[in-house]
């Protein structure tokens, strides 16, 4: 097997980590991995934020939910869609910038994720840990605040980087039968297919080394989905100059 599929198969949540600096040089080249990852019509539409006040680490914690991760990462950069910059290059060249249309936030919002998961990468081949920590969205005004983010720049995600301090289980993904389709949408097999599923995610749920729990992830799935997730967030998004058109 190539070794930098095995690094992508051992990918794994790290919420411990040791009290062991990263570095500047290592940090600055891990960033610098992610900016070779592909961006819709070259927009680079991201922005990092390097938080290293601690005051405001706290502040970000307790966003999201006092994930302790947060505040023990070596590392904490919060990842933004940012359209501010270009929007601004359009009108330096004399341009008329459309604001808010659709397109523009799915390609900075996906730029930002291909960005990330390239420092991700990076950061795992190095024998580095990271946990990805979407709870920042939770309250993303408060979030935009302390990172004083002008207009048409949201956060997206933090990720906490350090060296791990435990060595969690790989969590089980679905099948790839159920992923991995051909020529078309079909979904006619996959009640079997989840249900064996179901099986190995509660086992694997109920035996891991830390937060065990007895669910499977179609039972996670009916939590998630049976509830308004972060409804703030469509007001925000219109606030910050992503209103969907």
């Amino acid at each position: 097997m190539n070794q930098t599929i095995d690094i992508l198969m051992a990918h794994k949540s790290i919420r411990k980590f040791t009290d062991e600096p990263i570095g500047n040089e290592v940090l600055q080249t891990i960033v610098k991995a992610g900016q070779a990852a592909a961006s819709s019509s070259f927009l680079q539409g991201v922005t990092i934020i390097r938080v290293t006040d601690m005051t405001k680490r706290k502040q970000l914690a307790a966003v999201a939910g006092n994930q302790a991760q947060v505040m023990s990462a070596p590392e904490f950069l919060v990842f933004c869609a940012d359209l501010n910059r270009p929007i601004k290059c359009c009108e330096a060249h004399g341009g008329t910038p459309t604001k808010g249309f659709t397109e523009q936030f799915i390609i900075s919002t996906v730029d930002t994720a291909l960005y990330a998961q390239n420092v991700v990468v990076a950061a795992e081949a190095l024998g580095l840990g990271i946990c990805y920590i979407g709870a920042i969205r939770n309250d993303p005004s408060e979030t935009s605040a302390l990172l004083k983010l002008p207009l048409n720049v949201y956060p997206v995600f933090g990720l906490c980087i350090g060296h791990p301090a435990e060595n969690p289980e790989v969590k089980p993904r679905l099948p790839l039968s159920v992923i991995l389709k051909d020529n078309i949408y079909d979904d006619s097999e996959e009640a079997e297919q989840i249900d064996a599923y179901d099986s190995i995610a509660r086992e694997y749920y109920a035996t891991r080394s830390g937060n065990k729990k007895s669910q499977s992830w179609s039972e996670q799935m009916t939590g998630l989905l049976g509830k308004e997730s972060r409804p703030h967030m469509k007001q925000f998004l219109a606030d910050q100059g992503f209103e969907m058109k």
